[in-house]
């Protein structure tokens, strides 16, 4: 059931941002997107992870309703073709969407080993600074 809540989840906001953000901001200019966005995302992150539509377990790589945003918009376009070839046309942008969630894990890998480490040199010190004044 959790895998059908994240895809329902990660369904609405696609469909809500493929649908009603470029009305806003072709009506609104870019207050309208601003205003699209801060509603849409707004909503949906508030659904989907506030409220735990979207199933993130605890230890396992957390799904974003950006990826289902994502599929929605790429499949939006090969539905209104008639055809795969915006799919085939979009995999350049999608080759390094991918380099940079990679570059983005990584570099969160080494945030988190660096702040374990200051963590762990705190400790040490409010430790030796304790043990000096007993």
């Amino acid at each position: 059931m959790g895998n059908f809540r994240t895809i329902v989840g990660s369904a609405i906001a696609g469909i809500f941002v493929m649908s009603v953000w470029g009305a806003f901001a072709a009506k609104y200019g870019i207050a309208g997107g601003w205003f699209a966005g801060f509603i849409i995302i707004g909503t949906a992150w508030f659904f989907n992870h506030c409220l735990g539509v979207i199933d993130n377990q605890a230890g396992a790589a957390p799904v974003d309703q950006a990826l289902g945003i994502g599929i929605a918009g790429s499949m939006r376009d090969v539905f209104m073709a008639g055809s795969i070839s915006p799919l085939i046309e979009s995999l350049p942008t999608l080759l390094f969407v991918g380099l940079g969630g990679i570059a983005g894990a990584v570099c969160a890998a080494m945030f988190q080993q660096d702040l374990a480490k200051a963590r762990s040199a705190a400790a040490k010190a409010q430790s030796e600074a304790t043990s000096r004044s007993a």
